[in-house]
């Protein structure tokens, strides 16, 4: 196994002097936000549209939630062996709506309206060995 640590996306996060953050743009016409980036607002109420890039986290909430059951197909990463885990859409306090993994060792304690952080956090390994970080969200 390599000990190699690749990121599952270029430019969708880092690990900022803030902590983990997405990153994304907001209109500052409207402040919508987007992630990922986003060259021009798609807001069709926005006058003009003048993008800036944003950083988003690491507070949210729960707003959807499901387990996943089963592996999904490659090209998902997963850890091995395969233990089900929570998927949820967060709200996070930005005003963006972000789906993402749910770190936790009882998936199924955790619910709809739970506060989360964000984290970056290993998905698993890939085929060639090397260890796939993303964002996640972990119940606070």
């Amino acid at each position: 196994m390599s000990t190699e640590t690749i990121e599952s996306a270029e430019g969708l996060f880092a690990d900022t002097k803030n902590g983990p953050r997405l990153l994304g743009s907001r209109c500052v016409t409207c402040d919508t936000p987007y992630f990922p980036r986003s060259a021009g607002c798609h807001n069709p109420n926005c006058d003009l549209s003048k993008m800036e890039d944003a950083e988003f986290g690491p507070k949210g909430k729960i707003w959807s939630l499901s387990i996943q059951n089963y592996p999904p197909p490659p090209p998902v990463v997963i850890i091995d062996p395969f233990e089900p885990f929570a998927v949820g859409m967060v709200d996070l306090v930005e005003g963006l709506r972000v789906l993402g993994r749910i770190v936790s060792d009882t998936p199924d304690k955790v619910d709809v309206g739970d506060e989360v952080e964000l984290v970056l956090a290993p998905l698993g390994v890939d085929a060639t060995g090397a260890e796939v970080i993303s964002w996640q969200f972990r119940p606070i």
